[in-house]
């Protein structure tokens, strides 16, 4: 299974980086030209058993900050670009680099922020027994728009049931989602907010 889902991976992330490239150069000039530069974000994220990568994705904010020099909240921050390419997926699109490179696969649980690495139960480390996704189990089952510990649920269940054919449905019914852009966000909240740890 390790051998296929890596072929799969390496074709379809290269694939996807040539027949997608002149969206990603018009969307990296948007970029620059609305939000300047960087037009990347990148950022340590966990992967294969909680090993950080640089994860790569567009830009999406913008740097603004209060009189004291703090960044302003994720909504002050969101222009209507970023908004259009959280809606549409696209600022997701440079992982297919990560994924070329071998620290991300096209399926897997998504990547989250290395400071939740203490927070996981035992149950839900094991989310990390696999590379991380670009898309995954949660995210066709409803991405932002679920709770943490549903997340979590749908990303074990995959690692304990994943196969060739799996990927391939969750490859298929990611770009469903998309196109319908369900579950962008949790409720009241521009992006899902930060996990806590599970309660007892």
């Amino acid at each position: 299974m390790n051998v296929i889902k890596r072929v799969l991976d390496i074709a379809g992330s290269l694939f996807g980086l040539i027949v997608l490239s002149p969206v990603l150069i018009i969307v990296a000039l948007l970029i620059r030209w609305k939000l300047g530069s960087p037009i990347f974000f990148r950022q340590q994220r966990p992967g294969l058993h909680g090993k950080p990568f640089e994860m790569i994705k567009f830009r999406t904010m913008t740097d603004a900050k209060d009189e004291n020099g703090n960044l302003l909240s994720d909504e002050k921050r969101l222009t209507w670009l970023g908004k259009f390419l959280r809606k549409t997926s696209l600022d997701e699109f440079p992982e297919l680099w990560n994924v070329l490179k071998g620290d991300m696969s096209l399926v897997g649980p998504r990547p989250l922020l290395m400071q939740y690495l203490p927070l996981y139960s035992e149950e839900q480390a094991k989310r990390h027994n696999v590379r991380p996704g670009v898309t995954g189990w949660a995210q066709i089952n409803g991405r932002n728009a679920i709770s943490w510990e549903q997340k979590f649920e749908y990303d074990i269940w995959y690692v304990n049931h994943q196969s060739f054919w799996l990927d391939v449905k969750i490859l298929f019914l990611t770009v469903w989602k998309v196109v319908r852009r369900d579950g962008i966000n949790a409720n009241n909240h521009i992006t899902m907010p930060a996990f806590t740890g599970t309660k007892s």
